[in-house]
């Protein structure tokens, strides 16, 4: 069973069968990369150098460019992650605590907002499903307000990261992910929806009965075009504490474990450029 970590602790059996709505995260719900908006202080505190910089940016520019394929996207995690080995997983958490809400507070779409409150109001649970990792989706999905969550988690030991990853949350996993918290919540997939902006996330979006592209990658346009599925386009980056109530410092600490493939790679970005401003 996947680790949930907005999900109450024991859930009340559904009744009867719930939709659900299943959001992608990056360039769906924020603006920009999830893991690219915390690489300063990433790189600021030593978890990545100049050589490992230098070795990831390439692929790091195609992912935010143009959008990876799914060979593209296991590459670069099997890359990335080893850059993860022996991070400190408090030091992580920390991090990512601390500069949460001043760094994705501006990223959010103005339309995602709407579009989660629309849903909420029709009674459908909010769920949050990215590659990034679990540190940073799940208290991005606290402060959606977001019922449950699920990203990449990383393999734990003593403390530190592996490099090894427990569970990729893309691609087929991610449809993994949505059918195994349907069967735990009760959810009706053939009535619940979904929104992405990628090709990869297909398996998603073939699962439910109501998908919807969002910012659609160059192959998920054409997918979307051939099967006469809806296409959004999203354009309004505003203030999250303005949509939506602020969770408490407790909530979103207790939401914040493990790190994802995609952090380093967005702290090997950032790392870039600082480096060639400063040539």
């Amino acid at each position: 069973m996947l680790w949930d970590v907005t999900a109450p602790a024991n859930p009340p059996a559904a009744t009867e069968p719930r939709a659900a709505a299943f959001f992608d995260l990056d360039k769906t719900v924020i603006a920009k990369s999830s893991t690219l908006a915390f690489s300063r202080p990433f790189f600021q505190e030593g978890l990545i150098n100049r050589r490992a910089v230098l070795k990831s940016a390439y692929a790091q520019f195609v992912f935010m460019l143009a959008g990876a394929d799914a060979d593209q996207m296991d590459r670069m995690r099997a890359h990335i992650t080893s850059l993860c080995a022996g991070w400190d997983v408090e030091q992580v958490n920390a991090i990512v605590e601390e500069t949460l809400h001043d760094i994705v507070d501006p990223l959010v779409y103005k339309e995602a907002t709407q579009l989660i409150t629309e849903h909420k109001e029709q009674g459908h649970d909010i769920v949050v499903l990215s590659a990034s990792g679990q540190e940073v989706v799940a208290p991005i999905a606290t402060l959606l307000g977001a019922n449950h969550s699920a990203g990449t988690r990383m393999v734990v030991a003593d403390g530190r990261y592996t490099g090894e990853v427990e569970f990729y949350c893309s691609a087929e996993n991610k449809a993994v992910a949505a059918r195994e918290l349907a069967e735990q919540y009760g959810y009706d997939l053939t009535a619940s929806h979904a929104y992405s902006d990628s090709v990869t996330d297909l398996p998603l979006l073939e699962a439910v009965g109501h998908p919807t592209a969002v910012n659609p990658d160059r192959g998920l346009r054409k997918q979307a075009a051939q099967r006469g599925w809806p296409s959004l386009a999203f354009e309004q980056p505003i203030s999250l504490r303005a949509r939506f109530p602020t969770p408490s410092r407790a909530a979103v600490t207790a939401a914040g474990v493990g790190v994802g493939a995609v952090a380093a790679a967005g702290a090997a970005w950032w790392g870039l450029r600082r480096f060639r401003r400063g040539r």
